[in-house]
């Protein structure tokens, strides 16, 4: 599971790069930097979502209790 969460957060971070880049490249004239934002926002949803079921299942666990 922590592998796929870093996957995750390097991919999102990679989305984000890339946006930065497309919004200094191409000065606002196309809609690349909208694409990968979206791209972004989906990858967070699903970790998100990923670490609910994950912890819905037991595989992340309260290590307190």
């Amino acid at each position: 599971m922590k592998i796929i969460v870093i996957l995750f957060m390097l991919f999102i971070a990679g989305s984000l790069i890339s946006a930065g880049y497309f919004l200094v490249k191409d000065r606002g004239q196309s809609d690349r930097t909208v694409r990968a934002l979206t791209v972004r926002i989906l990858l967070s949803i699903v970790i998100f979502a990923l670490l609910v079921l994950g912890h819905y299942l037991g595989f992340i666990t309260d290590r307190l209790s």
